[in-house]
């Protein structure tokens, strides 16, 4: 194995360092680009300090003649992990598994073992002592406390920990980083269904595959592609951005159309064109905190089977018991500045205004709700989008609202 200590302890704005940072910086389908003409040796080092599942889309991205390069200047047991991993979806444990080196028999001593491990504690991170069987089937894990107190002569399988938690190799990583929340391991190995050992996954790797994945949806919510960094280039920018907004801009039409419905109520009553902006920005509000919420639950998998329902009926109540005093300020503003330019229906006018900003705040409570748990229904990402779907229909809703109800209410 190479000495993967040695390479760490190369300083900060060594090549290796600048690749690391630019990798870091760019989408994974940009690395071939800044990879080509490197030296095979330092791409290697530089992809060993990445998060492995972002190490396997640089890889996935490469063009087979250079990837086979960097694979055959890496050290063999990373190059056959790295190639073991491509074997399993993108958000999976297996992507992001490493080598198990601390290998041991069930059969060896307590003294045999630490002669075994020695070495390797020079060349590699060591936390846990794996033991497997002829076949290659885990069954159990030493911890080095138990290596370090017990009698040389006493075998590995009387120290060791039996039935050790380990996770499959097809268990997504937003399943897995739950599973850990509660044990809070610094390792864990990996199996497949006949409990052969494939390689470790440290709980560090796993938080921060999920906690790119978290930061890369307040972008989703509006239409910010993954794959966009500060470094894109601009075009490229504009064409990840540019659908969205040609998409926001129908929607934006879809609630122009609403208003363009109420020409005659708006003509008749300039007063209600104020009130507007002020509808829309509050339920707004309401349904983009229905949504945060929502989202938050999903990504930390505490929305089960038939909550659904039970949430909408909450973030609509809520929205009624936030719309309600919201509503009673509004329609007092709007009384005041009815009355003060004169106009007979300054109680009719505010009444429409209290029931409009109630009724839309409870629609857009429900609607931040709804939108990401149908998204995700139907098989997308919950946040695709997820704020431009809900700003057209709060602002439909709000506006329609007010509108309606003064072409009712004030006659």
């Amino acid at each position: 194995m190479t000495d993967t200590l040695a390479i760490a302890t190369i300083v900060d704005g060594s090549p290796r360092q600048r690749l690391v940072e630019e990798l870091k910086a760019h989408h994974s389908n940009e690395a071939p680009t800044i990879l080509e003409g490197t030296p095979p040796t330092l791409a290697y080092e530089a992809l060993l300090e990445l998060n492995p599942s972002f190490t396997q889309e640089i890889l996935d991205n490469l063009p087979e003649d250079q990837r086979k390069a960097i694979l055959q200047a890496a050290a063999p047991d990373i190059a056959l992990q790295w190639e073991s991993n491509r074997r399993f979806e993108t958000g999976t444990i297996g992507r992001l598994m490493e080598p198990a080196y601390a290998v041991l028999k069930a059969q060896m001593t307590v003294g045999e073992a630490i002669e075994a491990l020695r070495g390797l504690v020079k060349t590699a991170f060591i936390t846990y002592g794996y033991v497997i069987d002829a076949q290659g089937r885990l069954e159990g894990l030493v911890t080095m406390r138990e290596l370090l107190f017990s009698d040389n002569d006493k075998r590995i399988d009387e120290v060791m920990i039996k039935d050790a938690f380990a996770f499959r190799p097809d268990m997504p990583v937003k399943e897995a980083m739950k599973a850990s929340l509660s044990r809070h391991y610094p390792v864990y190995p990996v199996t497949d269904a006949g409990n052969a050992l494939l390689g470790l996954v440290r709980g560090q790797t796993i938080f921060e595959a999920e906690a790119f994945e978290i930061t890369a949806q307040a972008g989703s919510m509006v239409g910010v592609e993954k794959e966009e960094r500060i470094s894109t280039p601009m075009f490229r920018s504009f064409r990840f951005r540019h659908p969205w907004l040609q998409l926001n801009l129908l929607t934006a039409f879809l609630a122009g159309g609403v208003v363009a419905m109420f020409q005659g109520t708006i003509d008749r009553l300039v007063i209600l064109a104020a009130f507007l902006p002020v509808l829309a920005g509050q339920s707004g509000n309401t349904g983009c905190q229905a949504l945060a919420v929502t989202l938050r639950g999903l990504t930390l998998g505490e929305i089960k089977a038939g909550d659904g329902s039970r949430l909408v009926a909450k973030e609509g109540l809520l929205g009624a018991m936030n719309g309600a005093p919201i509503g009673v300020i509004a329609g007092g503003a709007m009384y005041y500045t009815a009355t003060a330019q004169g106009s007979a229906h300054a109680l009719m006018l505010s009444v429409a205004v209290f029931l409009a900003m109630t009724l839309a705040c409870t629609i857009s409570g429900i609607s931040g709700a709804v939108v990401p748990l149908t998204l995700k229904r139907f098989g997308a990402d919950p946040a695709t989008a997820s704020s431009i779907f809900l700003t057209t229909a709060t602002d439909i809703v709000s506006m329609g609202m007010l509108l309606g109800l003064a072409t009712v209410l004030v006659r």
